[in-house]
């Protein structure tokens, strides 16, 4: 078995190209991404083997705890550049994002960001790891990241939609199964047609019990509670 990472855009685009039996995917497929692999005379099948939240991060000296989803795209849009126009210290916001072969900047660019164009003054990074070791060591940064990568190092934001009736919601395990956490996602594996034999057993241990549990070990939502799989 060989694994590598790079972002969920790799490994679907490998999976086009036949170079993997398995891609790992935190977004799903894209239109355009099953047309190619059509014309490639692959024919992707997905299923969902987690959930995660996304969690907005930011150093633990910083006062603010919560922000809505239009607060969040107008920091990662560049209208709002200082904490104190959120209510927090006077100290320039520092924008932490992922690249755009990310599964995760997919999806928040999507759920936050309504599709708007991230700012230039946004430092990019390859991994949920790197957002979160300079959130932790950055006053004014803000970053994202799956809550797995959640540590004393940073401090999770609550979020809420802009419905009038919505709450402040804790990204954790409880909140995202629930779907009370507005950026809950789920995780995929993309196979080439319906997976047979070493796949298939692959894919089938990913569901069971024990694969479920490892993936909450991970830092992941297993589909459902562990025991009434």
């Amino acid at each position: 078995i060989s694994v590598r990472g790079g972002g969920s855009g790799n490994g679907i685009a490998a999976l086009i190209d036949s170079t993997v039996d398995i891609a790992v995917s935190s977004r799903f497929i894209k239109p355009d991404e099953v047309k190619r692999a059509k014309a490639n005379g692959v024919s992707p099948v997905s299923f969902t083997i987690a959930l995660d939240g996304i969690a907005v991060i930011v150093n633990p000296r910083n006062s603010v705890n919560r922000l809505s989803l239009s607060q969040l795209k107008a920091i990662y849009t560049g209208r709002i550049t200082n904490w104190k126009q959120l209510g927090g210290p006077d100290m320039a916001i520092v924008p932490i994002s992922r690249d755009s072969s990310s599964g995760t900047f997919e999806v928040f660019s999507t759920i936050a960001l309504g599709g708007a164009r991230v700012t230039p003054d946004a430092l990019l990074q390859a991994s949920n790891g790197a957002v979160a070791d300079i959130v932790s060591r950055t006053p004014g940064a803000v970053g994202y990241v799956g809550i797995g990568y959640l540590s004393s190092r940073v401090k999770a934001i609550q979020v809420r939609t802009e419905d009038p009736d919505s709450s402040y919601v804790t990204p954790s395990y409880a909140s995202v199964q629930s779907g009370k956490y507005p950026m809950a996602r789920e995780l995929f594996v993309f196979t080439n047609g319906s997976p047979a034999g070493a796949v298939l057993e692959f894919i089938d241990f990913m569901m069971s019990p024990e694969g479920q549990k490892l993936a909450e070990e991970e830092g992941f939502v297993p589909i459902m509670p562990i025991g009434q799989q």
